[in-house]
């Protein structure tokens, strides 16, 4: 608990109710405990948003990817046909017939 031990809290503690006094006391350890719980809740709800936000970034690079690795396949697919159509057509050697 922040590196405090035992010995430590049992000191602050007696210090708060020497300063605080015994009917102050437990009003503001009971605020205290609240404002560490909703710090806690918010800590968790950043955590979740930043390793959400993370996936979604992730998930939208590797679409990117793939969509890319498509269109280079559909890009060298057309070359091909293209490449094929304009190439020229050597003459056809007709068989010679010994009779």
């Amino acid at each position: 608990m922040f590196g405090i031990g035992m010995p430590e809290l049992i000191v602050i503690l007696v210090i708060a109710l020497i300063v605080l006094g015994p009917q102050k006391l437990p009003e503001i350890a009971k605020s205290l405990g609240k404002g560490l719980a909703e710090f806690k809740r918010a800590a968790e709800d950043f955590k979740h948003n930043i390793e959400e936000e993370t996936r979604v970034a992730e998930e939208q690079e590797r679409l990117a990817k793939e969509t890319a690795a498509k269109e280079q396949e559909v890009a060298q697919e057309q070359a091909g046909e293209k490449t094929e159509a304009t190439a020229p057509v050597a003459p056809e050697k007709k068989p010679e017939h010994v009779a």
